[in-house]
């Protein structure tokens, strides 16, 4: 009895043990499977004559914010990009100028929702240089924006619908305020701050904008307007003032056009000429002939060539060159570690750290786009570019649309600043925000009361109205902060204290301006930026490498898998995903939310100090 038992458990674990062995070898093959169609469906084709397509979706950026796995659940929603990556989109542009397969260039610009003037000329700069090959670029929009337009003039020939319209505004900035609500909710906001112009605070503390705040706008966002119309008269080749005169007159040609936009747009030299999308295709097929699968013209889009050109690269990195690092900071400074569109203390000092430590790198251009943030954070970042500078390695900052108060203070120890005369800098400031809801709830009929040991115990609890001793302490320590912020850059310029404290005060400057007062050294595009880092290495030969948390290639492929996997999966649940991106997509463009959700993280407890600008133009 006991053998024959013996033998059918036995038969039922070997039998087992090969049904285990066949799982293991089918996990092995589907593992196998979704390798090979990562690698093999990551790499497009490109035909023999073909158009690169720029079609950037939502904002253009300077580092996508999220993960791939997010993104990949997005396009399986069906939704459209929130953002687009302004390098893929230039290394693309730069690779085709040379590739004899890509005859023309092609601008759609339909879907791009935004892009700061800085961005569009380093977007503007890789199409020269396309245009400069020989090769033609046209641009086709049904409609055009003030950024899609900025791009648009940038081409050869410029196509605009016979229904669309040329829309430009200039510039604005029209925040929201906040006090009428907060008194209304019984919320106090204490202020700590130093700076006639560090108006980061005001939309929670006042009704309307300063006269300091109004002051300052006016002399950046007219030099923004200014570098806006020299850059469009100078692509299509206007008379100068026809741009402010198409706009003043803008209400007033259309009526008399009969509400035709695209005839007014023609008349004025904005647009080549009108036509359709069906229209275009047939021209372009002309060009490059025609793609059987989809009746178009032959083509392959930026993003999938900017693939092309990064594998070409990576076949050559073992040519030995001298790397010039670009590290790109991008958002909010915020401590600790942080994911990408956000500049974590942490996670930019380590990325910083590592191109100190690579004796391949020989110097380092800083990218930086920060309204700034955490002062704290701020500091860690540039105590680590400080022990770059002291290992030897030449610090370039590049700043993109934006680098004021935080962001410049992490650019103040650079051997150079290049901006864009339309870059946003400067902003040397430092607040603190501490609001009090004691009045909240009193009005709910809620008191507090209670003692303490010290007079500090429990000072800081929102629930109780801070003493005047507890403001005192707090604002020597915002009047400490603002000057070690003004002895960093003052360090970093060679100028006094003094010298820096008159230009400083919290205001923003545009880059044209900053360049006057000695904030900025040279004005220029990160290639330049580039440039000048070889020179301070005196290297003539190098590679430029862009310096990211290192994958190795098992977790890239992984994370690419991942990724598809992800999107394979939320398309078959695709209407219950859809409706969770759409209302995510609502939380994020909602102005209030945004506005309120930075009140909550300047007013968190611990670190109260914050250098940050409130800069965003409309």
């Amino acid at each position: 009895m006991k053998t024959t038992l013996r033998a059918i458990l036995s038969g039922i674990w070997r039998g087992l043990d090969g049904l285990r062995k066949v799982l293991h070898l089918i996990l092995l093959v589907v593992i196998f499977g979704v390798i090979i169609w990562a690698v093999s469906s990551s790499m497009p084709g490109v035909p023999d004559r073909a158009a690169l397509v720029v079609r950037p979706q939502g904002r253009l950026v300077e580092q996508l914010s999220g993960d791939p796995v997010q993104r990949a659940i997005q396009n399986a929603q069906g939704q459209q990009r929130q953002e687009t990556l302004l390098w893929d989109l230039v290394e693309a542009i730069r690779g085709a100028a040379t590739d004899n397969r890509i005859r023309v260039l092609v601008l759609d610009l339909d879907d791009m929702e935004s892009a700061g003037q800085p961005m569009l000329e380093e977007l503007a700069r890789a199409i020269g240089k396309f245009r400069a090959s020989g090769k033609p670029v046209v641009a086709y929009g049904t409609a055009y924006d003030q950024d899609q337009f900025y791009l648009a003039a940038q081409a050869d020939k410029v196509y605009l619908d016979p229904t669309g319209y040329v829309m430009i505004e200039g510039y604005s900035r029209y925040p929201l305020y906040f006090k009428g609500l907060l008194q209304k909710l019984g919320v106090n906001i204490n202020v700590f701050r130093v700076g006639t112009f560090k108006s980061a605070v005001e939309i929670f503390t006042r009704s309307d904008m300063s006269a300091a705040d109004k002051q300052q706008s006016l002399a950046y966002l007219n030099v923004l307007w200014a570098t806006y119309q020299k850059a469009l008269t100078g692509a299509r080749k206007l008379p100068a003032g026809a741009i402010q005169s198409y706009v003043d007159s803008l209400p007033k040609t259309v009526s008399a056009a009969n509400g035709d936009a695209a005839k007014v747009a023609l008349q004025a030299g904005l647009v080549t000429g009108l036509a359709t999308r069906l229209q275009m295709d047939r021209q372009l097929i002309g060009l490059v002939g025609e793609d059987r699968s989809t009746g178009s013209f032959n083509q392959i889009s930026a993003e999938d060539y900017a693939h092309i050109v990064d594998a070409r690269k990576k076949i050559h990195d073992g040519d030995g060159k001298a790397r010039i690092g670009v590290i790109v900071a991008s958002g909010e400074i915020q401590d600790g570690r942080q994911p990408p569109g956000t500049i974590g203390g942490d996670s930019l000092s380590r990325l910083i750290r590592e191109a100190r430590l690579d004796k391949d790198i020989k110097a380092v251009v800083l990218r930086v786009d920060s309204p700034g943030g955490s002062v704290a954070a701020s500091e860690e970042i540039y105590r680590e570019l400080q022990a770059l500078r002291s290992a030897g390695k030449p610090l370039v900052v590049s700043m993109g649309d934006l680098a004021a108060s935080g962001g410049y203070y992490i650019s103040a120890p650079a051997n150079q600043i290049w901006a864009s005369p339309a870059t946003l800098t400067g902003s040397i400031g430092i607040f603190a925000i501490i609001p009090t809801i004691d009045q909240t709830l009193s009005k709910i009929g809620v008191n507090v009361d209670g003692v303490g040991t010290t007079p500090l115990a429990g000072a800081l609890n929102i629930t109780r109205p801070l003493t005047p001793e507890v403001s005192e302490l707090l604002q020597s320590q915002i009047d400490r902060g603002y000057q070690q912020f003004v002895d960093r850059v003052a360090s970093g310029r060679r100028e006094t204290p003094q010298q820096i404290d008159a230009i400083g005060q919290g205001r923003v400057w545009a880059g044209a301006d900053a360049r006057r007062l000695g904030l900025v050294d040279h004005l220029g595009t990160l290639e330049d930026a580039v440039k000048s880092a070889a020179r301070l290495a005196k290297v003539r030969r190098y590679q430029v490498e862009f310096v990211q948390p290192h994958l190795s290639w098992a977790e890239q492929l992984f994370q690419q898998a991942q990724a598809r996997a992800a999107g394979a999966a939320v398309s078959i649940f695709h209407a219950d995903a859809q409706s969770l991106g759409l209302a995510e997509v609502a939380s994020r463009l909602n102005p209030v939310a945004r506005d309120i959700e930075q009140l909550a993280r300047f007013s968190a407890p611990g670190r109260h100090l914050y250098s940050y600008c409130f800069c965003r133009v409309d």
